[in-house]
């Protein structure tokens, strides 16, 4: 059974915190490694260089937008599709975040959180919510 008091507070704090992993992500991509330098790395693994642009800009406007509470389901099932194809870097990798090149299960967990902002909305503390509660 699902406590009404309490599910809006449950989902706000899955929304926060997956907002506020892409913005850091997005951010250290901005201003750490830099587009071009992203962009390098995108290709060097396979992905096409120029997704880079649009991945960075994602994650730091999407990231606010799920802070706020604007969008969020429609963030949150886009997060899903991006936070998969990431993943798709590490299966080779295993299970195990010590393993070399990182691994599979961090970007797949945040994948399902993703997936369950989606189904659940913005919940407390929402800019804008995803629907009216009744």
């Amino acid at each position: 059974m699902i406590d009404s008091r309490t599910a809006p507070y449950g989902a706000f704090l899955m929304r926060l915190a997956l907002g506020v992993m892409f913005l850091a992500h997005g951010c250290t991509k901005l201003f750490v490694f830099t587009p071009a330098g992203t962009a390098g790395f995108f290709a060097k693994i396979g992905f096409p260089g120029w997704l880079a642009y649009p991945v960075i800009a994602f994650e730091v406007i999407g990231g606010l937008l799920l802070i706020l509470g604007a969008f969020s389901r429609w963030v949150a099932a886009i997060a899903v599709v991006q936070l998969f194809a990431a993943s798709t870097v590490h299966f080779g990798n295993g299970w195990g975040f010590s393993n070399p090149n990182g691994c599979w299960e961090y970007p797949i967990f945040l994948c399902v959180i993703a997936a369950a902002v989606a189904l659940v909305g913005d919940g407390a503390f929402a800019l804008k919510p995803s629907a009216k509660r009744v």
